[in-house]
């Protein structure tokens, strides 16, 4: 309710700053205008099937990217010597900005759906590789020496010892990943011109429509939170067993 109160607060403060001229409506429509737009974008069928086609990439992006993050990983983390000889090249590749791909997105697909994927499965690709690298490194070293001792085999162990120390990680990096992957959804519908919101956004503000840019970011910014607490749920319902989820009677 203090979430949905500071909203209210700061529709109202936009509302005055327009009305009463301190901010030109022409660059700061009122919050009840930015509003009005929004609710007949809402009955537009084409609006939502823009909404379908950035949800459509973005989810199969962080699909492709959590089955890659998660398979490289694993691989990666239960072999020492593979995790310290990949280790520069990761450091390497991990800080390229997944914008600076847009040109390379564009030579091999041009304005297709595919070139939004490549951006989105490589931007959210690390983070959860990272994370799945980080939680294999926590594993309790004397689970994994009786886990040896027993001669239990990689699989075997990578199941009972390895997965569920490794998954709380795991989940942290898709809910990270699932922000980054509708960023770059946008953005390259923005840049590139694939269908969905972003594309809408660049017409909107190729035809100086101020009042539907506007309504557009602010349905963005609600979507990601909505995907968010989506995504928080999921984890919750995932790790429902951990110590820092089940509830303590």
């Amino acid at each position: 309710m203090r979430g949905v109160a500071g909203l209210l607060a700061l529709a109202g403060l936009l509302q005055v700053l327009s009305r009463t001229g301190l901010v030109s409506a022409a660059y700061l429509p009122p919050a009840s205008e930015t509003g009005s737009v929004l609710w007949r974008m809402f009955r537009q069928k084409a609006f939502w099937t823009d909404v379908g086609d950035t949800l459509t990439g973005w989810s199969l992006g962080l699909a492709i990217a959590v089955v890659a993050g998660v398979a490289v990983g694993v691989v990666i983390g239960s072999v020492p010597l593979l995790r310290a000889v990949t280790a520069s090249t990761i450091d390497f590749l991990r800080p390229i900005p997944s914008v600076a791909l847009i040109p390379l997105a564009v030579v091999l697909y041009g304005a297709d759906v595919r070139s939004t994927l490549l951006l989105i499965v490589y931007a959210a690709f690390w983070q959860i590789l990272i994370q799945v690298l980080a939680g294999l490194e926590d594993v309790d070293p004397v689970a994994n020496d009786v886990a040896r001792s027993f001669l239990l085999r990689r699989r075997t162990r990578i199941r009972y010892v390895l997965w569920p120390s490794g998954l709380p990680y795991v989940m942290t990096g898709v809910r990270l990943a699932a922000s980054v992957a509708l960023i770059l959804a946008v953005t390259a519908e923005l840049i590139i011109g694939s269908p969905g919101l972003g594309h809408r956004l660049a017409v909107a503000q190729v035809s100086g429509a101020v009042p539907q840019v506007y309504a557009l970011v602010l349905f963005t910014g609600l979507l990601g939170a909505a995907l968010n607490l989506v995504m928080c749920s999921v984890e919750r319902w995932a790790l429902r067993w951990h110590q820092s989820v089940r509830v303590k009677v």
